[in-house]
């Protein structure tokens, strides 16, 4: 059975919290500045697109950025076998891509239609996003169905697998602070929203709540595990003395 590390159970405890206050802060944002997503001469008819509009970066926040994290700490926390961990692992990043697919299909319902949209920075890093993540869980799917590849590819794969992984993740995070630049600017320059008004301050905590929840959860990957530590050999002068007499 896994144990996890006196030094890794601060991370996990923050990681947490540190997601929690980002799932508050996009709900709080979505459901209290209805008028910030809604176009600005609207319509009965144009109000429906707020549902869509207001459902992006839940799902891309909630569903993607932060589901797609808990995977990744999975390895650290769940108990029981690897195979366990390695479907539990596969599950939450199928669910966090679909919340992504899903929160890019909604930014397309709008009547201005697919181009008009596809045009920022922040369009084209979440397509370059999603694009990676749903190689990388493909990737990951067929290793997990397909066990019997020699094992010698497997372990080259590995380090690949990590690094795509976490770079996807942190991608995803860079893509979700150009959105959040992108609306804010939009509605200081389009919206006369003040600099320092109430959604203004929100926005901004969403962000930082965004870089610190990554920063953690990335730290908390890279960190060493307690077996490697604990089977790892320690040598010492004395070890070394009756070695060689």
């Amino acid at each position: 059975m896994a144990t996890v590390t006196f030094s890794q159970v601060p991370l996990l405890f923050f990681a947490r919290i540190s997601g929690l206050l980002v799932a508050v802060l996009v709900l709080f944002w979505a459901l209290s500045f209805k008028s910030s997503f809604l176009p600005r001469h609207s319509s009965s008819q144009e109000d429906q697109g707020l549902i869509y509009a207001a459902l992006h970066p839940l799902f891309m926040v909630i569903g993607f950025i932060l589901i797609s994290g808990e995977a990744i700490l999975v390895h650290r926390w769940l108990p029981g076998s690897r195979s366990l961990k390695k479907s539990v692992h596969l599950c939450l990043q199928g669910v966090a891509l679909a919340s992504g697919i899903f929160g890019i299909w909604t930014r397309f319902q709008g009547k201005d239609g697919i181009v008009a949209n596809f045009y920022s920075l922040h369009s084209w890093m979440g397509l370059i996003c999603i694009l990676l993540f749903g190689a990388q869980w493909l990737m990951g799917f067929l290793s997990f169905w397909h066990r019997g590849e020699v094992r010698t590819v497997r372990l080259r794969l590995l380090p690949w697998h990590i690094f795509l992984g976490l770079y996807t993740y942190g991608l995803a995070v860079a893509t979700a602070e150009t959105g959040l630049l992108e609306k804010l600017t939009f509605l200081q320059t389009q919206r006369n929203v003040s600099k320092h008004s109430p959604e203004s301050m929100v926005v901004n905590s969403l962000g930082l709540g965004l870089a610190l929840v990554s920063g953690i959860v990335i730290l908390a990957a890279v960190s060493p595990k307690y077996e490697a530590l604990q089977t790892k050999p320690i040598y010492s002068t004395h070890t070394k003395k009756c070695s060689s007499s």
